[in-house]
């Protein structure tokens, strides 16, 4: 498939597949006799995951690291597990910190909600 038709199915616009084969976390993308990209099922399982992890707020330099790793074959194969254990460990402590915010959120609402509906409280 061509760059229309791939940045259409994974959600990003041509522009950035074309920025992400220039950084290199499109690799070996195969290309037709008249030079124009031919993107495969692979090559959107590869952005699928490079979108989660860019989803889930990893650096874009990390990515690329991982890239690389993925690129060496599987001699990497720890480096790449270590990489994804440190970021979903970052992950797993700001979805806390991030649920924590969100009790103190609705503990404030519960409070405006009381002094609306007549009941006396103290609002900070």
């Amino acid at each position: 498939m061509n760059v229309k038709e791939f940045s259409s199915r994974v959600g990003i616009s041509p522009h950035t597949v074309r920025y992400y084969e220039k950084i290199g976390l499109l690799r070996d993308v195969h290309r037709l006799a008249n030079g124009h990209r031919d993107f495969s099922e692979k090559d959107i399982s590869w952005i699928g995951f490079v979108q989660r992890l860019k989803d889930t707020g990893m650096p874009l330099e990390q990515i690329h690291r991982y890239a690389d790793l993925r690129a060496e074959g599987a001699s990497t194969l720890r480096e790449r597990h270590d990489l994804l254990e440190r970021h979903a460990s970052a992950l797993e402590q700001s979805l806390a910190e991030q649920q924590r915010h969100l009790d103190r959120l609705r503990e404030k609402i519960a409070l405006y909600r009381a002094a609306m509906d007549g009941r006396e409280t103290r609002l900070t």
